[in-house]
């Protein structure tokens, strides 16, 4: 396969993750007040997604281990496309509840085996970089998202939104199954087995590398899981801004990621994977400090003091991802998929109880958000300097 085409198949298959959660989070608040609905219940649209995300992980990486990549992608790709239409059509809030956490399940197939390819046809040093390339991708599609929910909530309704995810689905299914060439080399046919399923675990989570770079980017997804689970709330029902306007914020806040990401690719160039992330870390603790002292201050009563300093968070995020899950996958070119698998669920964890807890504390205020976000920008940035650096160095080759 051309790099180009390798480049677009990971975009879409990472997209998965930003357009399932992004796309809809303009109609969130009238999705709640529809259903009649407490806001708890609306958070878990999200976290039960994400959870059956992260948990399915597990399963489909050793399952791509053992048949190949291509059978996963298709088998996981149709089935989401069946939730995305059972989404769109469910008549109650506990419905639409199910038919998500079933989507982020099928979800997980794509995203994980994104990982596990890159894995397959690259060395840790080029799978960063190849990887910062499909994370663009993925900052494109995450900036369309958030708009198009906007526009397609306010001229029709919440379940024309979710129904895009359905087309969405459908494009990625159609170019899998026409253009991906198998980059599974071998079959480990001992992958299911439980003895073995228990040491291809056992060896990843052993693995110093495997940890600093599964803390980073799971830190990292936490901070920008904040932002995305309270958003829609803080700035349409406190701030008052409407549908549309929020999708346009929400549209900047990815270019920023996008830039992060071309950032990501120089860095990286000139100075290694190590040091880029560390440089990432300085720009990630400034933007979190300053929304927190801001809040702290009571000084957020216009949208542009909470969107500049988390705009500066996704520059840094956009330079820790794509470090952060290539790195983690670096260490096991045979067991790519179960690598891959637990550091997709790792992150999971970190949101289902980032969710968790703003299901709690969400206040009317923008001080959770700000809180949260503040809170994982210095757990970032002490990873960056301190675990990266010491555990980071098979990521350079």
């Amino acid at each position: 396969m051309r790099p180009g085409l390798v480049v677009l198949m990971l975009s879409l298959l990472l997209g998965l993750q930003p357009i399932t959660t992004d796309l809809y989070l303009p109609a969130l608040p009238a999705l709640t007040a529809g259903f009649g609905a407490p806001m708890s219940q609306a958070q878990l649209t999200l976290t039960a997604l994400l959870l059956a995300f992260g948990m399915s992980q597990l399963v489909w990486g050793s399952l791509s281990d053992r048949y190949g990549r291509k059978p996963i992608l298709l088998i996981g790709l149709s089935a989401y496309v069946i939730a995305s239409v059972g989404s769109a059509l469910a008549d109650s809030m506990a419905l639409l509840i199910a038919w998500r956490a079933v989507q982020g399940a099928a979800m997980g197939a794509g995203v994980m085996c994104a990982r596990a390819i890159l894995r397959d046809l690259y060395a840790p040093a080029e799978g960063a970089r190849v990887m910062s390339k499909a994370q663009t991708g993925l900052g494109i599609i995450a900036c369309m998202s958030a708009p198009l929910g906007g526009l397609l909530s306010d001229l029709f309704n919440w379940r024309v939104a979710l129904l895009a995810l359905a087309v969405f689905g459908a494009c990625a299914l159609t170019l899998m199954a026409l253009r991906y060439q198998e980059t599974a080399a071998s079959r480990n046919l001992r992958a299911l087995e439980p003895l073995s399923l228990l040491r291809n675990w056992a060896a990843v989570v052993r693995h110093p590398t495997f940890w600093a770079f599964s803390l980073l980017s799971g830190a990292s997804y936490g901070g920008l899981f904040t932002f995305l689970a309270s958003s829609s709330f803080v700035f349409i029902d406190v701030l008052g801004l409407s549908k549309t306007h929020y999708g346009l914020l929400m549209f900047s806040m990815s270019a920023a990621y996008i830039s992060g990401t071309v950032l990501c690719r120089r860095l990286l160039s000139r100075f290694g994977v190590r040091r880029a992330v560390a440089i990432a870390g300085i720009l990630t603790l400034l933007g979190g400090t300053s929304l927190g002292v801001l809040a702290m201050l009571g000084l957020h009563t216009h949208w542009l003091t909470l969107l500049l300093p988390f705009c500066l968070f996704m520059l840094g995020h956009g330079v820790h991802q794509p470090c952060g899950q290539s790195g983690a996958v670096g260490p096991f070119p045979q067991t790519a998929g179960v690598a891959a698998a637990l550091n997709g669920f790792f992150m999971m964890l970190i949101a289902f109880a980032v969710g968790t807890w703003l299901g709690t504390h969400m206040d009317g205020t923008v001080r959770p958000l700000a809180y949260g976000v503040w809170f994982w920008s210095v757990i970032i940035s002490g990873c960056a300097w301190t675990l990266v650096q010491r555990h980071g160095h098979g990521s350079e080759h």
